[in-house]
């Protein structure tokens, strides 16, 4: 499986990153909105770990991108970010998340048990 953690904290990215390898699976990132962006149309991704506090676009800006775009609108995306607050959370949820994680508490079991909580309901889609 294939995931595009689109991240700016390059402490995050490489930390998630390489755990997230060692599970297995094929890992893709990039460091702002905009490249995210791009390269959620080149990677083809199965799942996104989204921040949304990031230069450039942030989070919100890429969901809602995302959702006017029919293919891109299937992929599955769990926010992952230090913004805890309800109505950020709703908000995203609304703009087409499927879930909610933060990445402050360092919950790897919890991460992964979300990621395969998205594949076991079949939310994401096969690409190989």
């Amino acid at each position: 499986m294939r995931i595009l953690i689109i991240e700016d904290d390059k402490f995050f990215q490489n930390f998630y990153a390489l755990k997230l390898t060692e599970q297995g699976f094929v890992i893709d990132v990039a460091s702002d909105g905009e490249e995210g962006l791009q390269k959620l149309h080149t990677t083809k991704p199965d799942l996104i770990l989204l921040d949304l506090i990031m230069p450039k676009k942030d989070g919100f800006q890429i969901l809602e991108a995302m959702s006017k775009d029919p293919t891109l609108k299937k992929i599955p995306v769990l926010v992952f970010s230090t913004l805890g607050q309800e109505q950020d959370i709703e908000k995203a949820k609304k703009l087409g998340a499927v879930d909610y994680i933060n990445k402050s508490f360092f919950d790897f079991t919890n991460l992964i048990a979300k990621i395969n909580g998205i594949l076991q309901k079949g939310q994401v889609r096969n690409t190989q």
